[in-house]
């Protein structure tokens, strides 16, 4: 077993071996707080503990990326490899998801806490979010292309990472839009939202079709990546999210542009669109719990085990998004079942993890031991 972190020999280990994938504890942690809420909109003690719950998140999100930084700063080389491993580039993405929940949460909370100016500060944030999601969005594939080595067999949902990040900055554009005055700029973040959604949805089905080949002709992953078949929730319950707020926010949008019949077009097609994205979750949900189940006798705790939050709490949230805008009981009543089953989820993970963080097991970078494994091999063959 490993040394607790604050018993290291060497401190600046914790740096050394910092990984993006620590970001999706941000990512899980954030969307639980937009979600609490919902289970009762007059509970001041819900809503006290989902504030809680998001400043935390600010706290995590701002020490892991000074961590991050600091590795870059240090150890540049070391650092770099990051492209050329064929796991670890994808939690990259996991950046710009996790800088998401909580702009998403200076709209939702931010606002009566302190004011306008939360709104302000939400607007820089997702013009920052989008920025890194793009830029993650197309570089990290490109690098999959171009530098690491992939084989079907051991392809996993873990490909939708880089990719999803700019549907998720797409609904934070619409739920931006909602606080925002109409102007050329407003129409602008519609359109650019819209963009970024078919930047991800589109892709995210590619790689989902090459997925069920790959399940059917390999079988299921491997009990150490059994927690990534919940990964593909998240581009199907984002794409539905976006759809549903872009189109509520559109609507109004829309009609000062004097374009009332494309805004009432963008909402009923997003109704539409997000009941069939959402079926097909459904579907995808089955799955990833029967394959949890199948493993369940042989499951290791490792960061991967984030992938139960994020990814079912974006389609909870789809859910109970589409229970508001069509009042719906029976609809609304099932997201708040699955709010439930998320609410307990998160709780076992980060319990594990807090384990984890006091044993010392967590802090690893595979692709730093890739790097050194080549250098020894280079030396000794020297």
């Amino acid at each position: 077993m490993k040394k607790p972190f604050y018993q290291l020999q060497q401190p600046q280990e914790l740096i050394r071996q910092f990984t993006p994938n620590w970001f999706t504890m941000v990512m899980g942690t954030g969307v639980v707080s937009l979600i609490l809420p919902e289970f009762a909109q007059q509970s001041e003690f819900l809503l006290w503990i989902a504030q809680a719950l998001w400043h935390l998140n600010i706290i995590f999100f701002l020490v892991f990326s000074v961590l991050y930084i600091l590795r870059w700063m240090i150890y540049p080389v070391e650092a770099r490899q990051i492209f050329s491993h064929s796991s670890m580039a994808l939690f990259l993405g996991a950046i710009p998801m996790a800088l998401a929940t909580l702009l998403n949460g200076f709209l939702k909370y931010g606002i009566d806490l302190y004011g306008d100016v939360a709104i302000q500060i939400a607007h820089v944030l997702w013009y920052i979010d989008i920025l890194l999601a793009v830029l993650i969005g197309i570089i990290v594939p490109f690098c999959m292309f171009s530098r690491q080595e992939h084989q079907l067999q051991n392809m996993t949902a873990m490909w939708l990472l880089p990719i999803v990040a700019c549907e998720v900055a797409a609904s934070s554009g619409g739920l931006l839009l909602q606080h925002l005055p109409y102007s050329a700029e407003s129409l602008a973040i519609l359109i650019v939202s819209y963009v970024l959604w078919g930047m991800s949805v589109l892709p995210a089905f590619a790689v989902l079709s090459i997925l069920m080949l790959r399940l059917a002709l390999h079988q299921l992953p491997g009990r150490e990546l059994a927690m990534s078949s919940w990964l593909a929730l998240g581009p199907i319950g984002t794409g539905a999210l976006a759809l549903l707020v872009l189109g509520a926010a559109g609507q109004p949008l829309m009609t000062y542009f004097d374009l009332s019949s494309l805004g009432i077009f963008l909402k009923h097609a997003g109704w539409l669109a997000s009941v069939i994205l959402l079926g097909f979750g459904v579907w995808w949900l089955a799955i990833a719990l029967l394959t949890t189940l199948s493993h369940v006798k042989q499951l290791a705790f490792n960061l991967g085990w984030w992938a139960l939050t994020f990814p079912l709490g974006v389609f909870t949230l789809a859910i109970l998004q589409l229970a508001i805008q069509t009042n719906i009981q029976v609809i609304h009543s099932i997201g708040l079942g699955l709010a439930t089953l998320l609410c307990l989820l998160w709780a076992m993970v980060i319990g594990r993890t807090i384990l984890g963080i006091y044993r010392g097991d967590l802090f690893f970078s595979p692709c730093l031991k890739h790097y050194l494994d080549q250098q020894t091999k280079l030396t000794n063959q020297i």
